[in-house]
């Protein structure tokens, strides 16, 4: 009979750890402790294992897309659809956008890709009954967080998306994958220009903005906006190479505002 992965490494974080462990029998050798590296790594597993229980999350906006409601008469929802770029974006550290349009909706979530974004944009995005939405979708992919992807499956579930906006009366703003740089690599000692490269980054733009044009979407462009005389994401802008900071996210805030206002005209 099979186990569940939780179930074992749920049993494995019970156990005792380091000086916590009972005296061994005499004459038997002590067990291993368990150490903080251990420790960290079954809880990885664990997340991991639970992650995999709801692949797309689902379950991450259930109750706040219950408890929001349909939009007031006059009102013209926004639904931002995206990753951690758009998952972080409403926090206060990084600005006032979200505070001061209550009508924006934030749904991104961190590390998605757009397989992921394709199976929940109905519950996140369609049953909200936004007028507008602006997916912001396509690093991650490229980063292969959920398994190798090439240029054409990425603009296809973006095709997707749109579709399925453009079916149900909402709005299409497709927004620029940002660029990535090399300024501040991590401890990997891997930047991100190697994991995200900027040649797929520039291909899939270039693509998204000519479909954009053809379907009668809206393109919005961050890429062009945060880049350097190098072409890479300037380094004031992110602390990572990847994600914007309070300065890049005030670059975005205006494009995206105006974007959505010639959207909904």
């Amino acid at each position: 009979m099979r186990i569940g992965a939780a179930f074992l490494i749920a049993l494995l974080l019970t156990a005792p750890l380091a000086g916590q462990q009972p005296a061994p029998p005499a004459g038997a050798a002590p067990p291993a402790p368990m150490g903080p590296e251990m420790a960290a790594a079954l809880k990885s597993l664990l997340a991991n294992d639970a992650r995999l229980r709801d692949w797309p999350q689902l379950g991450r906006y259930r109750e706040q897309n219950r408890t929001l409601g349909k939009p007031a008469a006059g009102e013209s929802r926004v639904v931002f659809m995206g990753d951690s770029i758009t998952d972080a974006w409403p926090q206060e550290r990084f600005g006032d956008f979200f505070a001061k349009n209550k009508a924006y909706v934030g749904r991104g979530i961190s590390g998605q890709t757009t397989p992921q974004m394709l199976i929940r944009f109905r519950p996140d995005v369609i049953d909200l009954q936004p007028r507008a939405v602006v997916i912001l979708a396509g690093t991650n992919d490229i980063a292969g967080n959920t398994g190798p992807m090439s240029d054409e499956e990425i603009q296809n579930n973006i095709m997707s998306m749109a579709e399925l906006a453009k079916a149900h009366k909402i709005k299409v703003i497709l927004s620029s994958i940002l660029p990535t740089g090399n300024y501040h690599v991590g401890p990997s000692g891997v930047p991100q220009t190697q994991t995200r490269p900027m040649d797929r980054i520039r291909a899939i733009n270039a693509w998204m903005k000519k479909y954009a044009a053809a379907e009668g979407h809206l393109y919005l462009d961050y890429f062009g906006a945060m880049l350097d005389q190098s072409g890479l994401l300037r380094t004031e802008l992110s602390g990572d190479d990847l994600h914007p900071n309070a300065q890049g996210y005030a670059i975005m805030a205006p494009l995206a505002e105006a974007a959505i206002k010639n959207a909904l005209r």
